[in-house]
């Protein structure tokens, strides 16, 4: 069982950057699989970022390669999201979430078992 609160969040304007934050409860965050996930109001969630547990791997939607990076940090339990250049299209609510089936599935929100509140990133144009 692990619980996450995402924390970071707020209003940019284009161009500018954010770092998301996703704080994890538990001793077992180090053996999970971690990913970001966006909702845009009016659209289904899709998923932004995927980080393996060790943090070699490294997996990211193309609208933001180039311009986001997923971390963690095992000892603090940790997982971010640092995004810079940011768009008007990248404006959603943002959640991380933990414990997909497998590395091949942790681009899909319906193979996680465990999900963060979620945190509205805005951006103006």
């Amino acid at each position: 069982q692990v619980q996450l609160v995402e924390s970071g969040g707020g209003l940019v304007q284009a161009g500018g950057s954010l770092r998301l934050s996703c704080a994890a409860s538990g001793r077992t965050f180090s053996g999970y699989y971690m990913g970001w996930f966006r909702q845009a109001p009016g659209k289904e969630r899709e998923f932004v970022a995927a980080i393996s547990d060790s943090a070699r791997s490294t997996y990211y939607t193309d609208s933001v390669k180039g311009r986001f990076t997923i971390s963690r940090d095992n000892a603090k339990n940790t997982l971010y999201l640092q995004m810079n250049s940011l768009k008007p299209e990248d404006t959603a609510v943002y959640y991380c979430a933990a414990n997909p089936r497998n590395w091949g599935t942790s681009h899909l929100s319906k193979s996680y078992d465990y999900w963060g509140q979620g945190t509205q990133v805005t951006v103006s144009s």
